[in-house]
């Protein structure tokens, strides 16, 4: 009990020295962060947390650890590292050294439950405890289920405490959990629950109840026959059978390698968001999770919502700086990459790429725009137009090339001036691919 007690004060210690804290919009996490899979709970205390996959390479998705997010106010948000490590010094599960993937979490009787995925095992599915929702999360224990396409575990507790358990790929599978919250009872496995060919479900279970209807979410394959979105089917019994809603988010030309969504919806001080990730680099990994707001009908379906730059928030305030990875739309070969540990830019510009930024605000009128540019071998251009990508400039930033400088330079222009809220389509021209990057930009 001794070592138990030093190695709970040791983690939680060493997890508040990793916290880092970002402001509000999306991506809410920060620079040099990456995460997927996320699941959102309002939890005993009060605040939003969200768990996540760890993306930390191009070369694999996912990680050895988890992370989690948490907020108090949806304006500020709390990075807590390492709340659960299957390799390692903090290593929580004894049997398996594989990665660890999709977590979701269930409180119980003063008891956290962490339930994840390790796709390479037997048995991939497993959970771990903890009396904090911040961990340590310990003692990872496999559950068994039975049949192929173990993935992507979602729990759900219904108003009279029954909890259940739902799993699967391209048809999803469900089952009472028994009272340790740690067992399923094999004699209420129900399989179909939704499916690829009625629902256009492939992976990512999530489930809310609300007004008496539960909301299967999902991983949403019918659109392009790509897993970019997150769809809705509903039910008036847990276990169905589920009607097919329609699609929710899509994240369709977020990033040049877009290929899978997977997310939750959550309530937080009366108000409906959907969380959900998408992609950065160039790459199916290295993901970035976002919030936008949603709303419900009379009838109980939901409206499908655009990804923004603005997410749960305001608009932007266009005399702030916006930094260039907060694209919500990107078009062409441009995409979000690293260059240094703690900073993104807009990378890979040809000519003809967009990127977007949905909303910002101008108030009563700017008319100068500043952009911080990384010189690239060779020079180019950036039209500010507003509202959709074909319409007229209102200014154009000129960009000299720079011969082995990598130094970030300010470049200011002047514009038509602009008042009220807008999107704003940022069109590139290049001479050629090693052009310049676009670190942020911002007006006055």
């Amino acid at each position: 009990m001794l070592l138990n007690s030093k190695y709970f004060l040791t983690t939680i210690i060493t997890n508040l020295l990793l916290i880092v804290c970002v402001q509000a919009q999306n991506p809410i996490i920060p620079a040099g962060t990456y995460g997927a899979d996320a699941t959102a709970r309002v939890l005993q205390d009060g605040k939003l947390y969200i768990y996540a996959s760890t993306d930390e390479s191009v070369n694999y998705p996912c990680s050895w650890h988890f992370d989690a997010l948490s907020t108090s106010d949806l304006k500020t948000w709390t990075v807590t590292k390492n709340i659960f490590s299957s390799k390692g010094d903090k290593d929580q599960v004894p049997y398996s050294n594989a990665p660890l993937f999709a977590p979701d979490i269930a409180y119980k009787n003063g008891t956290y439950y962490l339930y994840y995925c390790q796709p390479d095992l037997k048995n991939p599915e497993g959970v771990a405890t903890s009396k904090s929702p911040l961990g340590p999360f310990v003692n990872g224990k496999s559950i068994n289920l039975f049949g192929n396409n173990q993935i992507d575990p979602g729990v759900f507790i219904d108003d009279d405490g029954q909890a259940y358990y739902i799993w699967g790929q391209f048809q999803a599978k469900m089952a009472k959990l028994k009272p340790n919250m740690i067992e399923i009872d094999s004699a209420t496995i129900k399989y179909n629950v939704v499916t690829q060919k009625e629902h256009f479900f492939h992976e990512a279970s999530y489930m809310i109840k609300r007004n008496g209807i539960y909301y299967f979410i999902y991983t949403h394959m019918g659109r392009a026959d790509r897993a970019t979105s997150l769809g809705y089917a509903t039910s008036k019994s847990p276990m169905g059978p589920f009607k097919y809603g329609g699609v929710i988010i899509d994240t369709d030309h977020s990033d040049t390698a877009t290929w899978n969504n997977h997310g939750s919806l959550v309530e937080f001080n009366k108000q409906w968001y959907v969380v959900y990730h998408h992609s950065t680099h160039g790459d199916k990994g290295m993901r970035k999770i976002c919030i936008e707001p949603i709303k419900f009908n009379e009838d109980g379906s939901i409206n499908e919502v655009e990804m923004t730059t603005q997410g749960a928030g305001s608009p932007l305030d266009a005399k702030e700086k916006i930094d260039a990875e907060r694209a919500c739309l990107l078009y062409g070969n441009v995409r979000v990459d690293t260059v240094t540990s703690t900073n993104e830019a807009l990378t890979q510009i040809q000519k003809g790429d967009f990127a977007a930024y949905k909303y910002i605000d101008f108030k009563d009128g700017l008319n100068n725009v500043t952009a911080s540019i990384i010189p690239g071998r060779s020079g180019g251009s950036i039209d500010v137009v507003l509202d959709n990508s074909w319409g007229p400039s209102v200014g154009t930033i000129k960009i000299p090339a720079a011969l082995g400088n990598d130094k970030n330079i300010e470049i200011s222009t002047t514009i038509k001036s602009v008042k009220g809220v807008h999107a704003v389509w940022l069109r590139f021209n290049s001479d050629n691919q090693e052009s310049f990057k676009l670190d942020w930009f911002k007006f006055k």
